[in-house]
């Protein structure tokens, strides 16, 4: 059985370039959409992902930058939790940075309890949007298996990763993993 996959751009949404989009042309994936990409508000977006959840779960989420900071706070509060199986979050973005506040005031603080499903942090050495330290943090807050892209950036378009195999063998294994173990 093959569970539906859900992408969870970050802020800005993923060009046709980023890996996600790629993802998602090649695979068939489900892109969650927000009501803004620009001016995210955390409400709006656990809104959107709450709904997405219901209707494809039970599913595997793939979030990138800000969406990783949406999943820690979704499932937080949500019901419906239980109908994700896994999570790839890749690049999470520093919400609590002092020049953030402003442009996402709504995204602090940043969740940090125990996701209640299998989940992989991956994260770049020279992200400028997060530490290394700080990724690292969130994964083991989170419970997360943390993975180390090297000098990857913000593991995005920019960085040339192209559709970015690697992570998408981190896919594979958290796929696996979930059959194997059935969280």
């Amino acid at each position: 059985m093959s569970l539906p996959v859900l992408i969870l751009p970050g802020w800005h949404n993923s060009d046709p370039d980023h890996w996600q989009s790629q993802w998602q042309a090649a695979h068939g994936y489900v892109r969650v959409q927000q009501h803004s990409w620009d001016r995210p508000l955390r409400g709006d977006w656990m809104m959107q992902l709450e709904e997405a959840v219901l209707q494809h779960g039970p599913c595997v989420l793939v979030a990138h930058s800000l969406a990783c900071v949406l999943v820690a706070a979704w499932a937080a509060h949500s019901l419906n939790s239980h109908r994700v199986k896994a999570a790839l979050l890749v690049a999470p973005a520093d919400t609590e940075r002092q020049e953030m506040q402003q442009a996402l005031h709504s995204w602090s603080p940043i969740v940090r309890e125990r996701l209640p499903f299998a989940s992989t942090v991956a994260a770049s050495r020279n992200d400028p949007y997060c530490s290394f330290m700080r990724a690292s943090a969130l994964a083991h807050a989170w419970g997360s298996n943390m993975v180390d892209c090297g000098m990857s950036s913000h593991i995005n378009t920019a960085a040339g990763l192209g559709d970015w195999p690697e992570g998408f063998a981190l896919l594979q294994d958290l796929l696996k993993e979930e059959v194997t173990h059935g969280y």
